[in-house]
This record gives C-alpha cells, structure tokens and sequence, in this order.
C-alpha cells in the first residue's frame, strides 16, 4: 500500500513540475542566464528592449500543442511586456506541414 502513494507522489510531481521550454533572466537591462532553443530574432529583439528600458525579471515560454504562451514575473513593466509580446514570433517551424486529404 505504501508503493502506491509514493508512486502517486511520484507522478503528481512529474505533472505539475514547472517546465518551460524557454527561460529568459534579465537584471538591470541585462540578460544573465537564458535557457532553452530560443529563436535569434527573439533573443535580439528581448536584448534590444533590455537595452532602451532596463527592467529586471524572468520571461518563461510555454509551449502546449495548440498555442504558446509568454509568462512574465511581477517586476517586469506592463510596457515591456506588451513590446516582448510584439518581438515574441508566434509561428514555430516545428509544425508538420503537407498536403490535407
């Protein structure tokens, strides 16, 4: 009967683990730490807009089969997040593409 809690513990865990499939960190205007496959256009544009407005806070990406999603800590402006949103490129090249019956 214990095996079964520690495996429902177990699985519990893995679900609602946070895993993003991008992290951007950012101090003062400065990108310190970025994790993941991020797009080059996006990683200047995010370093560009660091740059001009220098906020301190993580970007986490979230990517789900239907749509992606951009999730910001407290500390970043609402402005910045709106020109983030903005440079963020929506359309991934991991779709499969081909003909439809």
């Amino acid at each position: 009967m214990e095996y079964v809690i520690v495996l429902a513990i177990i699985v519990a865990f893995l679900v609602f683990k946070d895993r993003p499939v991008m992290v951007l960190k950012f101090e003062e205007g400065e990108l310190t730490h970025s994790k993941g496959n991020i797009p080059n256009g996006f990683l200047i544009g995010c370093k560009d807009i660091a740059h001009k407005q220098p906020f301190t806070g993580k970007i986490k990406v979230y990517k789900n089969r239907f749509a992606t999603k951009l999730v910001f800590s407290k500390t970043v402006p609402s402005k910045v997040k709106q020109r983030i949103h903005n440079v963020f490129p929506h359309t991934g090249g991991t779709k499969k593409r081909g003909r439809r019956a």
